[in-house]
């Protein structure tokens, strides 16, 4: 599990949202809801905002320790 993916499921369940309802909230498939908690790497980047936005997150640059 990514930060990321560990995110959307914490907030999900704080809100007491359920993977369908995530989705229709958001305007995004169901599978998709389930590919990113799943932490699936290859996600479009809208989408994952679009998700984000319900709980006034979204996705943005950070610093890494790579370089």
């Amino acid at each position: 599990m990514t930060i990321l993916s560990g995110h959307i499921k914490a907030q999900r369940k704080k809100f007491g949202l359920t993977q369908v309802e995530l989705s229709m909230r958001a305007g995004v498939g169901l599978r998709f809801v389930r590919d990113l908690e799943q932490g699936k790497q290859t996600l479009r980047m809208d989408k994952v905002n679009q998700v984000l936005a319900l709980f006034g997150d979204e996705l943005g640059p950070v610093k890494s320790n790579s370089l």
